[in-house]
């Protein structure tokens, strides 16, 4: 589904160029779960924003679908983003008067989907997520969990071929964030929705099939977890996982 080779991202910042990412090849397969890990300042951001089309590499190529996006203009992108990709961020990113279900109907009217059908599919990605009986709760009606979910159902009512989670458990507390990873398994092994989920919480990354370490704009490991119980059984070995991307 995504195939990336040697992109690089460089900004300007005043009379330096900052080099986020330095030829990065990376491929995610169609229903794949994978987890992309990384001490601060190390380009995954960058890197979530380019597979999302949020943002074009400065050089290099990329593929997603079966479609060449690295070169396309910024309308070209935005048109594939809305198709083709659905968004978790760790800010939940909710209208604060807006009930649940018209939340997530928004990208539908966007897309000029009728109003009926928008509130139909709405429910049903509402249910989905178990919030079939918060669908009129607005924001401060629902717990930090139940608005997370709420933003799932935002980036499913549209079909994506892929979602992006950034750091989707951060702001929830060991619970929600527990029950948060539930659901986005579900996703992933019952509907085979391709995930793709930043994170620095070695707990939520280990639900992922495969591990993604990138430092200095430079992916260093991919390993599916299976491979890293094999090597790093002993607890003081995981801990020195924990080490090498927290420091």
């Amino acid at each position: 589904m995504i195939t990336m080779e040697n992109i690089t991202k460089s900004y300007e910042m005043g009379m330096q160029t900052v080099h986020a990412l330095r030829g990065v090849d990376m491929n995610v397969q169609e229903g794949e779960f994978v987890a992309i890990m990384g001490p601060s300042g190390s380009g995954k951001s960058t890197l979530m924003n380019i597979i999302g089309c949020l943002d074009a590499p400065t050089g290099g190529s990329y593929t997603l679908d079966g479609i060449d996006v690295s070169q396309m203009t910024d309308d070209e992108q935005a048109r594939i983003r809305n198709r083709r990709v659905g968004f978790v961020f760790q800010q939940f990113n909710l209208l604060p008067r807006t009930p649940a279900i018209k939340q997530v109907a928004l990208p539908l009217m966007y897309a000029g989907i009728g109003r009926s059908e928008r509130l139909r599919r709405a429910e049903d990605a509402l249910i989905l997520v178990g919030l079939g009986d918060r669908m009129d709760h607005k924001p401060d009606e629902l717990s930090g969990g139940q608005q997370q979910r709420v933003a799932i159902a935002r980036a499913l009512v549209t079909e994506p071929a892929i979602i992006l989670a950034d750091e989707p458990t951060g702001n929830l507390d060991s619970q929600s964030g527990v029950e948060l990873m539930q659901i986005f398994k579900q996703l992933h092994q019952e509907r085979g929705i391709t995930l793709i989920m930043i994170t620095h919480d070695p707990e939520v990354a280990e639900q992922a099939e495969r591990r993604i370490w990138i430092r200095d704009g430079v992916i260093v490991s991919s390993e599916t977890t299976i491979q890293v119980h094999e090597q790093y059984q002993a607890p003081e070995a995981a801990g020195n996982i924990s080490a090498a991307y927290a420091s």
